[in-house]
């Protein structure tokens, strides 16, 4: 006897939403669901074109759409559980922020009709995204949801990036939609700088003391090129901020400096600055408050000229600037990065030395995701003379950003080696990303730089004029009693993992691992 024949299933909003998605070239969801939005995850199930990715915290979720967006140049969309989970997802949503990364969040939220009973996870989701987001929509029927979604991906496209976030009533995503996904929609551009802007730039950077700051889509290849030929033609000091989402660097590619992390440093660096000409880039601050030193890192009085705000076109400033200035086309080259040894260290095992081993090694075009926070300060200006790569760092100070931004990159950049340079504390917040990374068997070397305390914090103690810290300020900033054991960790993630204790062990490991597939762990005790 036959089977009576399954029904096929009603398209619902959810399909809506998903099909919208899929034709505004959104097809990765890095996902950790719960029960309102079972019925996006069904529609989901019917949609084979979209990557769906697990991530077993938020965090991770939200940090690897992050660093997914950042190489790929178009925004996953996440998909949270109500208010709380969101709330989870908040800190790397900030990193994202202040990154200007596209990124679209879908929040599942009670059925309306089930909203008067206050049931536990009830919460002001439009209060917990607005500080983080740019946008916030809520759904408000099942046919509504085709144009909700095209429009959250505009808003999240939006130059210079932007974090749009979709509230998801359980019943307009169960309910039936009859409605057809919106045509894909025209990218919206960049805005045009003002010719009088760029003109007192022109100006200013040919005077004696001109700093050039340049951010964002300026740090790839052209924009790189053309602001080091207006360095070299008007004898402005080029320069980037401290932080950025992405930096194309390494061999035969621009030497840009940056602005150090420490205040006194920064100061140092920046004393000679008569006029600061700004494309894509904020002036430059303290992260932080000190006893007795300035909040901004220039001199008292100086000028901040703005050629390009941040949603303007960097580049096309810069061609305009170069103009301007009658830069040659092969003016840059005296900035370029050229070949330079870089043997390999031997003996005691310390942060100078592993950053001097990943330099050396690094494989062409490796990406290279920085959360190593003060150990690895080092690599920046190694890195100049390793093979060329990309360079991503935490941007918005919300440590616990490295291992899901790492995964992120791997997704959208499949076949090239992602390194992942790694704070021992800062790993703890996102652990689980090492098992996303075994589970989409993510091509990840991730070095772990195990000094076993929070190293910045000791330095920010000082530096706050808070004197050495005694037993209770230990206590909190240093992670032993018990150690953490990395090994051990990463293996029970389904990553493989080794130890190094001195540099030769370390050099040996790091070697194989590049030319493994899949995700490795290195745990460098310095």
């Amino acid at each position: 006897m036959n089977p009576a024949p399954t029904s096929a299933p009603i398209r619902t909003g959810a399909d809506l939403l998903c099909e919208s998605l899929l034709a505004q070239g959104v097809d990765h969801c890095f996902a950790n669901p719960g029960t309102s939005e079972m019925h996006f995850v069904a529609a989901l199930d019917r949609q084979p074109r979209m990557r769906c990715v697990l991530g077993l915290a938020e965090g991770v979720v939200t940090g690897a759409a992050d660093g997914y967006a950042r190489m790929a140049e178009r925004p996953a969309c996440t998909l949270l559980h109500t208010g709380p989970g969101l709330a989870n997802g908040l800190a790397n949503l900030h990193n994202a922020r202040r990154a200007f990364t596209p990124v679209v969040n879908i929040v599942g939220d009670h059925a309306t009709v089930h909203a008067p009973f206050d049931a536990p996870l009830a919460a002001d989701i439009e209060g917990l995204a607005l500080p983080m987001s740019n946008w916030v929509g809520r759904s408000a029927a099942a046919e509504g949801l085709g144009e909700l979604a095209a429009e959250a991906v505009q808003q999240a496209l939006a130059p210079p990036g932007r974090i749009a976030t979709l509230i998801l009533s359980a019943d307009h995503s169960w309910s039936p939609a009859t409605a057809q996904p919106p045509a894909a929609r025209e990218r919206p551009r960049a805005q045009v700088p003002d010719e009088h802007a760029l003109a007192a730039a022109a100006a200013a950077l040919r005077r004696p003391g001109a700093v050039l700051m340049i951010a964002g889509p300026a740090l790839r290849d052209e924009g790189l090129n053309l602001a080091a030929r207006v360095s070299a033609t008007t004898g402005a000091r080029l320069i980037t901020q401290q932080a950025n989402a992405r930096v194309e660097r390494g061999l035969g590619r621009v030497m840009i400096d940056r602005v150090p992390y420490v205040v006194d440093h920064a100061l140092a660096k920046l004393a000679d600055t008569r006029c600061l000409v700004l494309v894509g880039a904020k002036a430059p601050v303290g992260f932080f408050a000190y006893p007795g030193k300035p909040g901004s890192m220039l001199p008292a009085g100086c000028p901040v000229i703005v050629a390009a705000a941040p949603h303007e076109d960097g580049v096309a400033a810069l061609r305009e600037l170069a103009a301007s200035c009658g830069a040659a086309p092969e003016a840059h080259r005296p900035l370029l990065a050229s070949a330079r040894d870089l043997p390999l260290p031997a003996g005691a095992l310390n942060a100078a030395a592993v950053v001097r081993t990943v330099a050396a090694l690094l494989p062409e075009d490796a990406i290279v995701c920085d959360e190593s926070v003060s150990s690895g300060r080092d690599f920046f200006e190694l890195s100049w003379h390793a093979a060329r790569h990309d360079y991503l760092q935490l941007t918005g100070g919300a440590i616990g950003l490295g291992l899901p931004l790492a995964t992120g990159a791997a997704l959208a950049a499949p076949g090239r080696k992602v390194v992942t340079l790694q704070a021992d504390g800062s790993a703890m917040y996102t652990l689980p990303a090492l098992w996303t990374q075994a589970r989409e068997r993510l091509d990840i070397v991730t070095v772990i730089f195990s000094n076993r305390r929070y190293a910045i914090l000791h330095g920010e103690y000082a530096q706050v004029g808070a004197g050495a810290p005694g037993a209770n300020a230990r206590r909190l900033f240093d992670l032993v009693d018990p150690e953490l054991d990395w090994v051990a960790l990463a293996r029970g993630m389904g990553v493989v993992a080794e130890r190094a204790d001195s540099a030769e062990r370390f050099n040996a490991l790091f070697a194989a691992a590049l030319k493994q597939a899949g995700p490795f762990l290195i745990e460098a005790r310095i």
